[in-house]
């Protein structure tokens, strides 16, 4: 059986447009995980599973640039 790949070529760059205020703990500690602490903030990441999983969990808060 072939290996899974666990990491994909590239970066991926987010951008907070929701406040975090009223979320919860969770969903606050994945937005600090991501590099984003204020809005319009922008923070460029490894295209890994786990950063993919990280912004589907905030999809509602971020957005994708480029």
């Amino acid at each position: 059986m072939a290996k899974a790949k666990t990491e994909t070529s590239g970066t991926v760059t987010v951008e907070q447009i929701a406040s975090a205020n009223r979320r919860t703990k969770d969903q606050q500690a994945t937005l600090l995980g991501l590099g984003l602490k204020r809005m319009r903030a922008r923070s460029t990441l490894k295209d890994t599973p786990e950063v993919r999983g990280m912004i589907r969990k905030v999809a509602h808060l971020i957005r994708v640039v480029e």
